[in-house]
């Protein structure tokens, strides 16, 4: 039997509408480009407009059903599906500080607590659209313990999860590097981070994750270029404090205008041709080329 597309007890309009706007101010207070600010308050508007119950919607049409709302695109109705089915909203929780990325990957069939925190380090991914790409290309099997047979088991769990929330129109292929931000635009954005980082220019958040003392530390950066919005910030698994590259790893998450987020992320290599130089994991073949220019 199927799950449910909607759990049980799903969250009201009221309480969606409320996780938009708290995205809204969340960014406005983070320095976002006011437009994206606004994509978020409109579609709380919405939601909160609506005569019947946001959920009863997604039930009876699914995403397309939300996404034919006013002002809501494909990425918010995704959005939306995704606080519908879960309660929670992994960007939000990013946003907050407080996303636990092991939690997110334990809703998929076959992944325990040690598989999933060993995903999250390895791979540094925190989302299940970010894992799904891992799985196409090849990156989740170099996550220990996972060999093909089981990478392509949590590949198949991963696409099936994320097709209720996305529906027919968004699940027919996986997005290709060549409708993702250029290497060049990628490197650009880690570099002006990493010197704002440095010079005490940005925001911080503070983490919950490896955070004891509560300490707002960790910077993050919202940024609009070339049709691509980017939120910015340095990894904090575990592996990064492990190896002390808390202020080395760079995790780039970008949207295009339906607010669809997709991530990467970007360190200084440590072997081979490209040792010294930043690179785009994912993307070292475009890197390589960018740095024979």
């Amino acid at each position: 039997m199927s799950e449910p597309i909607a759990r049980p007890g799903a969250p009201t309009n009221a309480e969606v509408a409320a996780q938009l706007r708290e995205m809204a101010q969340l960014l406005e207070s983070q320095h976002a480009n006011p437009f994206r600010v606004a994509a978020y308050i409109r579609g709380a508007d919405t939601i909160e407009s609506l005569s019947e119950p946001v959920a009863g919607i997604f039930e009876a049409r699914g995403p397309e059903g939300l996404d034919a709302l006013p002002a809501i695109g494909e990425g918010l109705a995704a959005a939306i599906a995704e606080i519908l089915i879960t309660g929670s909203w992994s960007q939000l929780e990013r946003l907050r500080g407080s996303i636990d990325a092991a939690a997110v990957f334990e809703q998929v069939p076959g992944v325990g607590s040690e598989l999933a925190h060993a995903i999250h380090d390895t791979l540094h991914v925190d989302t299940l659209e970010a894992l799904e790409l891992a799985c196409k290309d090849g990156r989740l099997e170099q996550v220990p313990g996972v060999g093909e047979r089981r990478a392509q088991a949590i590949c198949d769990s991963v696409s099936a999860i994320l097709d209720r929330r996305r529906g027919a129109r968004r699940r027919a292929r996986p997005v290709p590097a060549s409708e993702e931000p250029p290497v060049r635009l990628l490197l650009d954005v880690d570099r002006d981070y990493r010197e704002k980082a440095a010079a005490g220019k940005l925001p911080k958040i503070a983490p919950k994750r490896f955070n004891p003392s509560g300490e707002a530390w960790l910077p993050i950066m919202h940024a609009n270029r070339e049709g691509w919005h980017f939120t910015v910030m340095y990894s904090n698994t575990a592996r990064a404090h492990d190896l002390h590259k808390t202020h080395d790893w760079v995790v780039i998450y970008f949207y295009d205008d339906e607010h669809a987020e997709r991530q990467h992320t970007v360190v200084t290599e440590t072997r081979g041709s490209l040792e010294g130089l930043r690179v785009v994991r994912g993307r070292e073949a475009d890197c390589l080329r960018e740095a024979r220019r």
